[in-house]
């Protein structure tokens, strides 16, 4: 399994729900990327979607405790065994974790790549990603050109676990 996600200094990634940053290129790297593929995510994060609808043209996998959770669009597992389960049916290549915070945490010890888009800035959070970079079982193999936007300069950066 992939992880994929936007991360500052700090390796915050959001904060009341929402992404610390907006990067057309981070997002149209994020779309590219999962595009045709399996998503997973928290409850949480699929309401932070505009209209809290699945992305379209991807597999929605939705953990969350809650059994009666019914989100048309979107496959719902309560356990990670229910999800593994359903993830079976898939290439684990083609799946990827996009969030939130807890779900990140929960699921790093089961993927091999990370796709992190590494930004040089700082901003107040209440979410965060696992570091990488302080893990000893991770490796960065690749690291882009600095990039830029808005005044904000980031990197995509390409993790393998060792």
């Amino acid at each position: 399994m992939n992880l994929i996600a936007a991360v500052d200094k700090n390796w915050a990634i959001g904060k009341n729900n929402d992404l610390l940053y907006s990067i057309k290129e981070d997002m149209q790297f994020f779309r590219s990327t999962t595009l045709n593929k399996i998503v997973v995510m928290g409850r949480k994060t699929l309401e932070s979607f505009p209209n809290a609808k699945p992305l379209k043209n991807r597999i929605n996998i939705v953990l969350s405790s809650d059994k009666n959770l019914k989100i048309e669009g979107a496959t719902i597992v309560n356990d990670l065994q229910m999800l593994f389960d359903e993830l079976k049916k898939y290439d684990t290549n083609e799946v990827f974790v996009i969030g939130g915070g807890a779900i990140y945490k929960m699921l790093e010890p089961y993927c091999d790549t990370a796709y992190i888009t590494e930004i040089n800035a700082e901003k107040d959070a209440d979410i965060f990603f696992p570091n990488l970079s302080k893990m000893e079982e991770w490796k960065l193999i690749e690291s882009s050109d600095k990039k830029e936007d808005n005044g904000i300069e980031f990197v995509f950066n390409k993790y393998i676990r060792k």
